[in-house]
């Protein structure tokens, strides 16, 4: 499906019926990298609209020029946000790495609106230098698998992957891999440029006291887990989550409690509903 705007067409697909919950990926990969983890969730829980999204110069949506920051692609998302989901009306985000970037920027310009925030190994400083991350750490390694695969797919998958055995790989080439070899790798070096918003986040937000979840991976050494420490206080009704033999493919690698930590995060968000209805 397309959200068509005035300087750029989104690509998106989407699911169900109901409440919305915006799905926003990481920095290169594309929509795929949210359905993988986030259908089995809604598998046997109805009432809920999944709209995944692909950012710019990832998946297929085409590059625009006007989009050199993140402060441009936070526009893009606020205007799809606007476009489909109907006006006025609440909604979830949930987002990946960069996309809870996106998420955290798209609170300081739609709290009011947001019932509820899923932020999966988020990046809390959009530049690298910026975070506090500890060493990859491989925890468990299949060489035969290793040895099956080619130097770039080995290469792709051993730079950030924690937990190397066939399953994992499996996951990573169908929801990460077939993205990132879609990217636009010339914009995104650009975006890169200018990465961090213009503005400071959390002092916009000030409190956000809708249920949030933070899950991050102990061994995450591309967004960590401890800048999370520095931005807990403005959202009082967060669960924060490191999870041991994770690292950024979380979602793949602790498949078992995601799901379980993201049903129990719309538990709360339902139960919120309930009690502003009456």
């Amino acid at each position: 499906m397309e959200c068509v705007l005035d300087d750029v067409t989104v690509h998106y697909v989407e699911y169900g019926e109901g409440y919305p919950v915006l799905m926003l990926h990481g920095f290169s990969p594309d929509h795929r990298l949210m359905t993988g983890c986030m259908e089995p969730v809604f598998a046997d829980r109805p009432g809920w609209r999944r709209i995944y999204l692909d950012l710019p110069g990832m998946g297929r949506t085409k590059a625009a020029d006007w989009i050199t920051g993140s402060d441009e692609m936070l526009s893009v998302v606020e205007r799809v946000v606007e476009r489909l989901i109907p006006h006025g009306a609440p909604f979830l985000v949930a987002g990946e790495s960069y996309g809870g970037y996106l998420a955290r920027g798209l609170l300081t310009r739609q709290a009011h609106r947001m019932a509820g925030m899923l932020l999966i190994c988020p990046a809390i400083h959009a530049e690298k230098e910026k975070r506090d991350l500890p060493p990859l750490t491989v925890l468990a390694r299949d060489e035969k698998l290793l040895a099956e695969l080619t130097p770039e797919e080995r290469e792709e998958f051993t730079s950030i992957a924690v937990v190397q055995d066939r399953c994992s790989w499996e996951r990573f080439e169908r929801e990460i891999l077939s993205g990132l070899q879609m990217a636009d790798k010339h914009f995104l070096n650009k975006l890169k440029q200018r990465f961090s918003f213009s503005f400071d986040v959390e002092p916009l937000v000030g409190r956000y006291d809708k249920p949030v979840l933070i899950l991050t991976g102990r061994q995450d050494d591309c967004t960590g887990y401890r800048d999370v420490w520095t931005i807990l206080e403005h959202y009082p009704r967060a669960s924060f989550v490191v999870l041991d033999r994770a690292g950024h493919n979380l979602q793949i690698e602790q498949s078992r409690l995601f799901t379980a930590l993201v049903h129990e995060w719309l538990d709360r968000v339902e139960e919120e509903l309930r009690r502003e209805k009456r």
